[in-house]
């Protein structure tokens, strides 16, 4: 399961995902849609690990994707 728990990012002044919380079930199909510019990449590329948010917390498998090292991202 992946986990999304409050998400927060904000670039400069520009508060781009405001509280995300999202889960994702094993095998569950799942699509992300917005106008240009809501912030559909930024959640993709925090879910993804290839970003950190300014808050909030990722979970894989109930564990927090921080706590995980190189290694165990890839």
């Amino acid at each position: 399961m992946l986990q999304a728990i409050n998400i927060r990012k904000s670039y400069n002044s520009l508060e781009v995902l405001k509280g995300i919380d999202l889960t994702i079930e094993r095998s569950e199909i799942v699509s992300i849609v917005g106008s240009s510019g809501a912030g559909k990449s930024t959640l993709l590329q925090i879910l993804g690990t290839l970003d950190n948010p300014d808050s909030g917390e990722v979970l894989f498998d109930g564990e927090s994707v921080s706590s995980l090292g190189r290694n165990d991202l890839a």
